[in-house]
């Protein structure tokens, strides 16, 4: 979602001066996964290169007609021009390299086949920034690549088909789940975009949903695209200014919004609205009456006269190569970017991503799931709407207050099969968890403890690929782990994940040390959703996995260390940035590689671990380059009272850090508070300090916290592989970082530059005075 520095000359290309490389590449065949610790994975071609000295990549000419699949109803008719054919180069030839070797050429490093990059003359027809505009599709001649697009529609006339009466979507109204079946699902999104026209929704605009996850949520995103506009979420954490900008840059015709506090919002702009036509509201009764304000029941019943065949031919003419939604960037680094995806990115990644977890068929076994991550980030609208939708998964609807304590109840009523969360999520699990501990008996905190080492150790021999289970790990698993499960709703799910932002590696071991390998997957919007993807039985501790089978991965310009820009390719990336050309051409290059900004390597099995953002780089007075997250992620696990640490320095002498204490977070407004959580409170009496205020601390400058804090710090510096990279001095600050304070943004992201400017004072501090700023300790001689 942050944009990628340019990379300038050295991407200049022409398809005349293509030479062949020896290559290497696996069978052709789809990906098959083995026993436990053994995966091969056709698709993921470590070492396969298609470029010569100057990285100039090969693309066969686009085919002149792309065929759909006759079973499927409805136009599906791709013109030749639409449809850009990654096709082996006929020159290959093996390469000399070991297996799971990276190939290099000057500038890049490639994992799996890459795009055989469109000519500097057709470059253009990969992207665009048009509402109406159409791109050229990515499709391969083999593989998962190479499989017939489809519409959204298409998707969902195949879901229905395919899973009638099978539960889709299930809602808790006063103490019971209320269900709704495929069929019903189907009816009620064609019923609601019969609706959105007659209230004039207009070909290429938007509808902006603005609540928490609910089916009628889902059924206003899908009736959107059905009705040819655009599905568009914001958050509901966004302003009324914020809420503003998105339904103006998307030329919305009718936002829908949960509840009255939503209502206000869009009330108070919409004078500001030219294109504006209708609210719609579902999640309460309407309090006060006006014009072309409707409850979900008026809106519903609106479309009743509009005759199915205007609807059929809107969804006949629509095309995959279309947009059909808008997913708008977090703005963490400057204004939200409209990030418009194709029915095609939507259908074929959900299948790819499906496929690549292997999630079971409905009519195989259905897998459930519960929805509760904001459905304005694109990781919530792939797995609960999209993949969903492609495999008949039974998607439950958390309560508004999830995030605020309720999720655990509903993961222990819906057990669920599969789940996702944020980092935060495990995190706040992993607080609650320790806390219940320490008010165990002395024999159960020992038993606890015996399992936990157990769990770790076992889990780590598995992911190296030891399928063997020693006896005191299956007794472990009977006196604890199963127990552990149960308690947090997680006791039937076979697949745990985590994403849209870093997690510390101190959690990762936590959750495995309890038999809950949590996976981390990796992507961007600008990707719809995931790139890669750690698997149960293909994982390493602190990596993102490896590319959905289809994808590819290519690391741009790496340094001694294997690590560069990590750029994307597939028919996973997205069209453009709606109406934005110059950032557009910043994301895509001439060649259709997706830059992504954020820094990574390979290791020697192809799994992609993530290093740093190019625009979080710290560039010290002495011309070090320095990723922050690192840093910030050893401090954070040396000093566990630690919340958020924001590593400064950039053009400065020495690093510095911003630091905050772990406090309770008011449950209604996620404003952090002043008393210290039970986790921190253990850590202070550990070390004979009294404190229970992060305000106390500060004021006494508590002697025993300060030292243990300076302490952990020393031990992150010994660890340094430079001076330049030891944090030299620090400073407590008042407030933990929050998404109400401005500090993180939606997906819990750190907002550095907000950070930067509210703390620029204490900033500022640590390089004017040549003493410790504000008596704070520091590690300088």
């Amino acid at each position: 979602m942050v944009m990628w520095q340019s990379p300038g000359a050295a991407l200049e290309r022409s398809r005349a001066d293509v030479v062949p490389l020896p290559l290497k590449r696996n069978p052709p065949q789809e990906a098959e996964w083995g026993r436990a610790g053994k995966c091969q994975e056709a698709d993921n071609v470590l070492g396969t290169v298609l470029c010569e000295s100057d990285a100039r990549m090969a693309l066969a000419e686009p085919v002149s007609v792309a065929h759909c699949n006759s079973a499927l109803q409805g136009s599906c008719e791709v013109a030749g021009e639409d449809v850009l054919l990654n096709s082996s180069p006929r020159t290959a030839e093996p390469h000399n390299s070991e297996p799971g070797e990276d190939s290099k050429i000057e500038g890049y490093q490639v994992n799996s086949l890459g795009p055989k990059a469109v000519s500097s003359s057709a470059g253009s027809s990969m992207w665009t920034t048009r509402r109406d505009g159409e791109v050229r599709l990515r499709m391969e001649e083999q593989g998962p690549g190479s499989e017939a697009p489809k519409t959204v529609h298409q998707l969902l006339e195949e879901s229905v088909n395919k899973y009638s009466d099978y539960y889709a979507l299930a809602s808790k109204k006063n103490g019971k789940w209320i269900k709704l079946t495929y069929k019903g699902y189907y009816d009620e999104c064609w019923k609601a975009a019969k609706s959105f026209l007659k209230l004039g929704l207009e070909r290429f605009h938007g509808v902006g949903i603005l609540g928490f996850n609910s089916a009628e949520w889902f059924i206003a995103d899908i009736g959107a695209i059905l009705a040819g506009g655009f599905a568009v979420g914001i958050y509901t954490t966004n302003s009324p200014e914020a809420c503003h900008y998105v339904a103006e840059n998307c030329s919305a015709n009718i936002i829908v919004v949960e509840n009255h506090k939503q209502l206000q919002k869009i009330l108070e702009i919409e004078h500001r609205l030219p294109h504006l036509k209708a609210i719609v509201q579902y999640g309460e009764e309407i309090k006060e009456q006006r014009p072309k304000l409707y409850s979900w029941r008026q809106f519903m019943e609106l479309g009743k006269d509009v005759p199915d065949e205007r609807l059929r031919e809107i969804t006949a003419s629509q095309k995959p190569n279309q947009c059909c939604t808008l997913i708008y960037t977090s703005g963490t680094t400057g204004q939200p970017k409209g990030v418009m995806l194709s029915h095609d990115n939507l259908t074929w990644t959900a299948a790819a991503a499906g496929r690549f977890i292997m999630l079971r068929d409905a009519r195989d076994r259905q897998e459930e799931v519960v929805s509760y991550l904001p459905l304005s980030h694109i990781a919530a609208q792939m797995c609960d709407i999209w993949a969903a939708m492609t495999l008949g998964v039974q998607v439950y609807f958390a309560q508004p207050d999830a995030l605020k304590g309720s999720l655990v109840e509903t993961l222990r009523e819906v057990r669920p099969t599969a789940f996702l969360g944020v980092p935060r999520v495990w995190e706040k699990m992993e607080e609650k968890m320790k806390s219940v501990g320490m008010k165990a008996s002395a024999l159960r905190r020992k038993v606890a403890a015996w399992a936990k080492g157990v769990g770790l150790q076992t889990n780590l021999k598995k992911m190296d690929g030891c399928s063997e289970e020693p006896v005191n790990f299956r007794l472990a698993r009977q006196l604890v782990y199963r127990k552990v499960r149960k308690a947090i709703g997680l006791d039937r799910c076979t697949k745990c994940y985590t994403g849209a932002a870093p997690i510390t590696r101190d959690t990762l071991e936590f959750f495995l040390s309890l038999n809950i390998p949590v996976l981390e997957l990796y992507g961007m919007s600008e990707s719809s959703g995931p790139h890669t993807i750690s698997l149960p039985h293909a994982f390493r501790l602190g990596s993102c996995g490896k590319e959905l089978t289809g994808c590819h991965t290519l690391i741009h310009k790496p340094d001694k260390d294997g690590i560069g820009e990590i750029c994307f390719s597939g028919r996973h990336v997205f069209m453009g940035y709606l109406n934005m050309e110059d950032k557009t051409k910043e994301a895509i290059d001439q060649d259709g590689w997706l830059h992504s900004g954020d820094l990574g390597k390979h290791d020697k099995d192809g799994f992609l671990f993530i290093t740093g953002r190019i625009k979080e780089l710290i560039i010290t007075a002495g011309g070090e380059n320095i990723p922050p997250v690192p840093i910030e992620d050893a401090v954070k696990n040396a000093v566990p009272i630690i919340s958020n640490a924001m590593l400064v320095g950039d053009k400065a002498k020495f690093l510095s850090m911003l630091l905050t204490l772990k406090c309770v977070v008011d449950a209604e407004t996620g404003e952090p508070g002043d008393d210290l959580t039970p986790e921190a409170l253990e850590f202070c009496q550990r070390l004979g300090s009294k404190a229970t205020k992060v305000s106390e601390i500060i004021s006494s400058k508590d002697k025993a916290i300060y030292t243990a804090i300076q302490k952990g710090i020393s031990a992150v510096n010994e660890g340094a592989v430079s001076n330049a990279q030891k944090v030299q001095k620090w400073v407590l600050l008042e407030k933990d970082f929050s998404l109400f304070g401005g500090e993180l943004g939606p997906t819990m992201k750190l907002k550095r530059p907000v950070v930067a400017q509210k703390y620029r004072d204490q900033i500022a501090q640590f390089y004017t005075d040549t003493a410790t700023p504000s008596g704070e300790p520091s590690s300088r001689p």
